[in-house]
């Protein structure tokens, strides 16, 4: 029975299987001692060297291969440079780079890494995951370390028109009483402009019949 899980597996699979026909070796070495020159602020100063078969790197690489509609190939030195500088929480970057630099909301769009379950999809112990010892036997779930939300946009659609109909109904209201207010207001106004227009008689002055 396939889990959700298996996506990941077949993602590396693939990946590592086309660096094998192209005969691309799945570790990228550490840049010779010449290439690191230390009066250079753009020499790379990374002793470790990148595994190409991780998820990481092979997400990497599918999304700028996609993006760019190209192969594998054009992309490796691409990817690595990528997890060498920023590693697993840049695909975030990398993501928002790819849509122009726009803030990608993860509970709408499927994150690149985890594919929206919201859990590291490599599923780490707590060691591995650098947890605090009074976590490590807590039984709590490791998060995605690219999206900080889970994929639900049906839940979450609701949530915002429940939130959007609430303010709708308060500005309704509020539009209400502004307008009883006004009402109110004009009224009491033209009640006063209707007793100061009513002539006043003059004190000590007698009405005398009109001659006929």
């Amino acid at each position: 029975m396939l889990t959700v899980y298996d996506q990941f597996t077949r993602r590396t699979a693939d990946v590592t299987a086309q660096l094998a026909t192209l005969g691309i070796p799945l570790t990228a070495p550490v840049p010779p001692p010449a290439a690191t020159d230390p009066t250079d602020p753009w020499a790379s100063s990374h002793t470790v060297p990148v595994d190409r078969s991780t998820l990481a790197w092979c997400t990497a690489a599918q999304m700028l291969a996609t993006h760019h509609d190209t192969g594998i190939d054009h992309q490796v030195d691409a990817g690595v440079a990528l997890l060498r500088e920023l590693g697993v929480r840049g695909l975030a970057q990398l993501h928002s780079d790819l849509h122009a630099g726009a803030p990608i909301d993860y509970r709408f769009t499927p994150c690149p890494y985890c594919s929206g379950i919201g859990e590291d999809p490599t599923l780490p112990d707590c060691q591995d995951a650098g947890c605090p010892p009074e976590y490590e036997h807590a039984g709590h779930d490791h998060l995605c370390p690219v999206c900080p939300d889970d994929y639900q946009p049906e839940w979450f659609a609701d949530e915002q028109m429940t939130v959007v109909e609430g303010l709708l109904a308060e500005a309704i209201e509020e539009r209400e009483e502004r307008a009883s207010l006004r009402y109110r207001i004009r009224t009491r106004l033209r009640r006063r402009t209707v007793r100061t227009s009513s002539p006043t008689p003059l004190p000590g002055a007698t009405c005398r019949p009109t001659p006929t």
